[in-house]
């Protein structure tokens, strides 16, 4: 598949922490007393995503196995996880080592339901305004997970890092065909994710390391991925 450069120019860091034997609200509280001034930005809100990935599991393998050169694609919408999405957007992720580019594009709406499978997603694709390479990548890939959690969103009071903290984690299995959502696991993980721009890099060591938190190379999908679909793992 053909995905575009690596826009290293534009990418950004991105450190991710699991958070061991500490609730919701423990993890918040040390939030606010981070040396970095924390605070919130933005109302908190449920995201969803639709995983995509190939027939082989090609995007799950290349992160389990460690490679530097990882692909993501997802269609993401905010809400309910069901029913009419209005506003949802195709997400193409491209990371190398701890940077990544993210390339969005807005997609027709559609419902989200019993019926939902992979030749409706793919009339999505047709009657949206995608690039040529994007389409065709598409026609090689498949719904491989749901998944939904509620996000918070901080700000440095420099504003120079950007922090959210992500609970309420559930997983539903879906494939290619009519999807009932039954195939679900509830975890209760929280976890916290670290955001700025490469010029802020030397500084993110001070705010990285005045978190009390593992860091960790966990993926949402890839957890996803072991939990309903253990034979792969």
């Amino acid at each position: 598949m053909f995905f575009p450069p690596f826009n290293e120019k534009a990418a950004r860091y991105e450190r991710k922490f699991m958070v061991d034997a500490m609730d919701y609200y423990a993890v918040e509280q040390q939030i606010r007393i981070h040396p970095a001034a924390f605070s919130p930005i933005f109302h908190p809100r449920y995201i969803n995503n639709i995983y995509l990935d190939t027939n082989e599991f090609d995007f799950y393998f290349d992160n389990v196995s460690g490679r530097s050169s990882r692909k993501k694609a997802r269609i993401r919408w905010y809400g309910e996880k069901e029913g009419f999405v209005e506003k949802p957007v195709l997400e193409f992720k491209i990371r190398e080592g701890m940077l990544g580019n993210k390339i969005s594009f807005p997609l027709k709406s559609f419902r989200v339901d019993d019926n939902l499978n992979r030749e409706m997603l793919l009339e999505v694709f047709r009657n949206s305004k995608l690039p040529v390479w994007a389409v065709e990548n598409l026609l090689f890939m498949k719904p491989a997970l749901l998944n939904r959690y509620r996000r918070k969103y901080f700000l440095s009071f420099d504003s120079k890092f950007r922090l959210t903290i992500d609970n309420e984690l559930a997983y539903f299995g879906i494939g290619a065909n009519n999807n009932h959502f039954v195939e679900e696991y509830t975890g209760e993980d929280v976890i916290v994710e670290l955001k700025y721009d490469q010029a802020f890099d030397e500084a993110a060591s001070f705010v990285s390391n005045k978190l009390p938190f593992r860091l960790t190379k966990s993926s949402k999908y890839v957890n996803g991925i072991d939990f309903l679909n253990p034979a792969l793992t």
